[in-house]
Order: structure tokens, then sequence, then C-alpha cells
């Protein structure tokens, strides 16, 4: 009978160590901080585009200050226009979140010896993006670190005739105790070395 370990990323490896599939799901960018962000760039743009509304009105729309005391040009034109965009920045971000964009899985299946790599996209022709090859052209799995400013902790797969494949999720870097435990459990389930440490 065939086990399966599922692994989410950022947690600690759990699971039978004699099973014959390892899946790690992969974070997208369903995470609080873009929750956050989107929500507080909907906010500011919704009272932008009301200051500049009330503005024009000569009503108060917003209820914490009075903005038609503002003159509509140039001031209450320049806030409305600050809150269009924002809007649509805030969609964009929604729309982003709603797509699980970065999203998916990494399944290695040592009894049928293939790996398959799937990631969310954008909508359109490409929506799934999806990498599917055996198992014997794995050569190693590579551990990526790089410090300074834009810190960057990633752990990839090296296989023949193809680029290195990028495991771990795109944004905040996991810690480098969770990227040595991955990257030594995945190493050691497939039965490669694992370079970069």
């Amino acid at each position: 009978m065939t086990t399966s370990t599922t692994i989410p990323q950022g947690d600690s490896p759990k699971g039978d160590t004699n099973s014959h599939i390892l899946r790690q799901e992969v974070l997208g960018s369903r995470r609080f901080s873009n929750y956050w962000w989107a929500t507080v760039v909907s906010l500011g743009a919704l009272g932008f585009l009301l200051a500049g509304i009330s503005s024009y009105l000569k009503v108060n729309l917003l209820p914490f200050t009075d903005s038609t005391q503002l003159l509509f040009f140039p001031q209450g034109l320049v806030m409305g226009l600050y809150g269009v965009a924002g809007l649509l920045l805030s969609l964009y971000l929604w729309l982003v979140i709603f797509w699980n964009l970065g999203g998916g899985y990494n399944e290695f299946n040592l009894e049928t010896g293939r790996i398959k790599i799937f990631r969310w996209g954008f909508p359109g022709k490409n929506r799934q993006i999806e990498i599917d090859f055996p198992t014997q052209d794995v050569q190693s799995v590579r551990v990526d670190i790089r410090g300074g400013i834009n810190p960057r902790r990633a752990l990839y797969l090296r296989a023949k005739g193809r680029r290195d494949i990028p495991l771990t999720r795109v944004g905040q870097p996991l810690s480098l105790k969770e990227l040595e435990t991955q990257g030594a459990q995945l190493a050691r389930f497939l039965g490669v070395s694992l370079e970069g440490l």
C-alpha cells in the first residue's frame, strides 16, 4: 500500500519515512501580508476618492474629517485621481490573491518514478504551470542562501537537461533551519546529494 507524506512549506517534516510519495504544498499569494496590504490600500484609496468627491459635491462623505473645505481644483481633483489609482492597485492585489498566484505543490512519487511541479499562474492559456519528469533525471537538491538587503533562501532541484527548478515559495524566505530540514529530507527521499550547505 502506498503512503503519502504531505509537508506544508514552513513546517518541519512529519510522517512516515518509508513512504513512496512526498508532497509539499507551496504557499502562493494567499499570505497574511498580502491580505493586509490589499486591505490597507483599498481603505486608503477609498478615503482619497471620497475626499475628492466630497470636495466636488460640497457634501461630507467622510465621517472623520470635513473634506468639503478642500478646493476641488487642484486638491480635490488630485485626491480623486489618487483614489482611482489606489482602487485599481487594490483590485490587482485582490485578483492576485483570488487567483492564488504561485501557489501549488511539489510531488515526488517513487512508485511511478515521476516528479510533478505544479503552480498557479495568471488566467489565460498558461493558467496552470506544470513540470513533469522522471525521478531518474534528478542530479541533486541545491540550497541557495544569499544574505544582504534582499536575502534569498530557496531550494532548487537540479535535473538533467533542465535549468534549476525552484521548489520553495516566492516572497518571504524560509528560515535556515526549515530550509536545511526540507533540503536534507528531500535529498534523502530521492537518494541524491544536497548541495550548497
